[in-house]
């Protein structure tokens, strides 16, 4: 008895708040989604579904105007008397012409162009109106699924078989967000989220943060994948034409100019659709614009339609933006995508002022519970009702929750996965218990096959063991392999321990012990798959090995916001080795070049001695201003594209068999990459470095530099390596400093050129320099293509490199290849 009144309580509490609702349609009965609603002189809005339904509730008692505005139709407003009832007001708009007004219009004159040219300069001072505010903000996204296959290259599709219908359509995610937003423009925004909803996930946190949804036409560029053109930004005109389509009154009485905006080209980031101007202010009333994914260079993304809308209030003569919609059309492959963004914007106040620690570092806080608030709640606060579809998605999904949670159904689950097979000693095998979280995996030898002239045909087996901890986001991870080079008749077995502490300071400790055979350079700049296919095809082994036995211990903790240090100490045997194996795939008279470095022709001499020695460490990295988001479950840090990042370091050699191997190695990077707007990114990435007491040295511990002798990108960052460079020619034991810079112009360029333009790909120019005492200053510069590929599929780059020191001294093509590190 006692629940059946609790329930019928928040029945009653539930319609008392609902105090208005009904249904929008057209003069058809159509029902017409992402009405803009709103109480006349306040900003007290809502919108309409998918099926045109929409809720007013918590509103004060007395009588009130209610209006509807949609874009293309008619203004509509009515007068209720609100009070502790629930009313209900079922409205029909009309169909809004837009006539054009009887004006002389002079010979090559087009008004169009006159609105936007006025928009453009009331710009920042409509933008300036609302500068400074806080709003209550809703947000809710839904992801579907279309035609789903069964199978996808020979594997099963079968995740996602419960919550999706008999045609393999459905909702893979949907969420909901209420938070309370405080906005300083151009860049100050706090955001505190009072609720969080992910269905199927009482866990979850959505991740619909009004920052993401922080799409301002008034600002020049609109930051998708690439920076896209507003309509009305300084430079529009060099990017559309315009259209005045008609004009009509608002209800207020003011003019609203409907323009159509065209890009003058389709290879470039601009929209298409309409804007609506204001006639007296020239404030954005609606934008309802597209853009292609072609356009902004996202290669899933078919096309993104955003709609805004904005309401006027006469008595602080403000346009705020109450309704926001965010449609997307995805696939790649077989596999097709949908989705939708509501962001609803309400309860508007306009400070003068804020206080000097409203703006923190801290950019978004979940509250305690966040996502943990009944039904109930969402019902008395969510100012857009459910479809039928979504209301049936969170029952479904929550159903299945439970089900999935229970420790039957994943120990059923992992019944069908932990059957060993005979091919699973080929494929490899994993064994989970998913109710206790821990799962380990046996990794075949056969996915980790390689060859190099040290080792021959080497394999490396191992065992991995994982445990997660869902509730505090912490984990362990044990492994072990075992390495065989069958050339060199050896086996070297190593493994390691991490345990990650905290998700507040992001704490961890990781321990390694073991034998393997390391490249000398430790930054690994050719891949096992590239050396390997190199010295098959090519008779090239550029990867020159050393055996080290080592007991390794390193700690990290970020120290306060934006400071992070890792320290480690590592005692270690170091051991040269030679090659053991001149065999040849091809017919070629070309002989392989010692593992010697410092002297490739000599098949008998070693870069070092064998030596014991203890080296520690310390780096610290500094993220400026960085900007976190701070949930129940942990921190999480978002860094700061406004500032550089900056690491500094010792490295410090202390007790060795070989007394010159007691140094210490000064270090600093800094890392920026810029936004150019439009224009593209500029990428920096420089490093400096000093050693003391380092004259003889053992050639492990100098410090070297990222070469590359292929033809092909190793799997580093471009700002992090050289292109031409042979692989140990400029290690040094003195100083040295390097930098990289790139300028990836985001189709600035390529977008104007006829039939480039087809390719959608971006022109990345680059410079590099590294220069060490007693030679002269190495430098490579570059000019390519990024983006490349076919249809959707872009997984290439091109690049011309030339390289001087003291004059030129070559050149040559690199291919860049974004799965490479797939598979090492």
């Amino acid at each position: 008895m006692k629940k059946k009144i609790t329930l019928l309580f928040m029945l009653v509490c539930s319609i008392l708040n609902a105090q208005l609702k009904g249904l929008v349609t057209n003069d058809k009965g159509v029902p017409l989604p992402n009405v803009n609603i709103y109480i006349k002189n306040s900003y007290k809005s809502t919108t309409t579904n998918d099926k045109g339904m929409y809720e007013f509730k918590n509103l004060p008692e007395a009588k009130a105007v209610v209006v509807f505005q949609y874009m293309g139709y008619k203004t509509y407003k009515e007068e209720v008397t609100i009070d502790n009832t629930l009313k209900t007001l079922n409205v029909t708009l009309n169909y809004d012409s837009f006539e054009l007004k009887e004006v002389v219009i002079k010979k090559g004159e087009n008004l169009a162009n006159e609105i936007i040219k006025n928009a453009i300069a009331e710009r920042k001072a409509n933008s300036k109106k609302f500068n400074r505010f806080t709003a209550d903000f809703y947000s809710r996204g839904i992801f579907k699924v279309k035609e789903l296959p069964k199978k996808f290259m020979g594997q099963d599709i079968d995740m996602f078989d419960e919550i999706i219908d008999s045609t393999r359509s459905g909702i893979l995610y949907l969420s909901e967000t209420v938070s309370k937003i405080t906005c300083e423009k151009p860049n100050k925004l706090k955001e505190v989220i009072v609720a969080s909803k992910v269905s199927g996930n009482d866990k979850g946190y959505s991740f619909n943060k009004a920052g993401d949804a922080d799409f301002d036409f008034y600002e020049n560029y609109i930051p998708l994948s690439t920076n896209a053109v507003s309509p009305i930004a300084d430079n529009a005109f060099n990017y559309y034409k315009y259209k005045l389509e008609g004009s009509t009154v608002e209800e207020n009485g003011q003019s609203i100019n409907k323009i159509k905006v065209t890009p003058k080209r389709n290879s470039e980031p601009a929209f298409t659709g309409y804007i609506y101007i204001a006639d007296d202010s020239y404030a954005i009333y609606a934008v309802d614009l597209e853009i292609t994914g072609k356009q902004i260079a996202s290669d899933g993304l078919n096309t993104l339609k955003i709609k805004q809308n904005f309401s006027y209030n006469p008595s602080s003569k403000i346009w705020t933006k109450n309704l926001q919609i965010l449609d997307f059309d995805a696939g790649i492959l077989v596999f097709k995508f949908n989705g939708s963004f509501t962001h609803s914007y309400s309860n508007y106040t306009f400070p003068e002022s804020f206080d000097k620690k409203t703006f923190t570092s801290e950019i978004v806080k979940f509250e305690t519970n966040a996502n943990k608030k009944e039904d109930n709640f969402w019902q008395n606060i969510r100012p857009v009702p459910l479809t039928e579809e979504e209301s049936n998605d969170y029952i479904k999904k929550n159903t299945l929750q439970e089900k999935r949670k229970s420790e039957k159904y994943l120990d059923s689950i992992d019944a069908k996965h932990n059957k060993f097979k005979l091919g699973d000693i080929l494929s490899g095998y994993t064994y989970s218990k998913s109710f206790k979280k821990w799962s380990i995996s046996y990794n075949t030898p056969i996915t980790s096959i390689s060859y190099n002239t040290v080792q021959g045909w080497k394999v490396q087996p191992g065992i991995n063991y994982y445990k997660y901890n869902d509730e505090n986001k912490t984990y362990t991870s044990i492994y072990t392999k075992v390495d065989y080079g069958f050339a060199e008749h050896k086996w070297r077995i190593f493994g390691g321990y991490t345990q990650k502490l905290s998700n507040f300071n992001h704490s961890y400790i990781s321990i390694f012990a073991g034998s393997k055979a390391e490249q000398i350079n430790p930054n690994n700049p050719i891949s096992s798959l590239v050396n390997m296919v190199s010295t098959m095809f090519f008779t090239n082994n550029f990867m020159k090995l050393y055996e080290k036995n080592s007991l390794q211990l390193k700690y990290g903790r970020e120290i306060t916001n934006g400071i992070y240090v890792n320290a480690f100490a590592e005692y270690a045997e170091k051991k040269p080795l030679l090659n053991t194996t001149d065999h040849k795939f091809t017919k070629t008279e070309d002989v392989y070049s010692s593992n010697n470095p410092l002297a490739p022709e000599d098949f008998t001499s070693v870069a070092f001695q064998k030596f014991n020695f203890l080296k520690t460490g310390i780096e610290a990295s500094i993220t400026f201003k960085q900007q976190y988001v701070s949930r129940p479950d942990g921190k999480y840090n978002q860094g700061n594209d406004k500032y550089p990042k900056l690491f500094l370091g010792i490295d410090k050699g202390w007790v060795s068999t070989n007394n010159n191997n007691d140094y210490t190695l000064a270090k600093a990077r800094i890392m920026y990459d810029i936004d150019l707007g439009n224009k593209g990114e500029l990428k920096i990435n420089s490093r400096v470095g000093k050693f003391f007491n380092a004259d003889a040295i053992a050639f492990t511990e100098f410090a070297h530099f990222n070469g590359n002798q292929t033809h092909v990108a190793g799997g580093l960052a471009y700002t992090n390596q050289f292109n031409l460079l042979p692989y140990y020619s400029m290690s040094t034991n003195k100083s040295y400093f390097e930098t990289h810079i790139e300028l990836h112009n985001e189709g600035f360029i390529m977008n104007k050129i006829p039939l480039l333009n087809k390719l959608q790909s971006k022109l990345v120019l680059g410079a590099h320099n590294l220069s060490i005492p007693n030679s002269a200053p190495y430098q490579e510069f570059s000019i390519g293509l990024d983006n490349l590929g076919f249809g959707k599929i872009k997984l290439f780059r091109i690049d011309y490199f030339r390289a001087y020191q003291s004059g030129y001294q070559g050149d040559g093509i690199l291919i860049g290849f974004k799965m490479l590190n797939a598979f090492e």
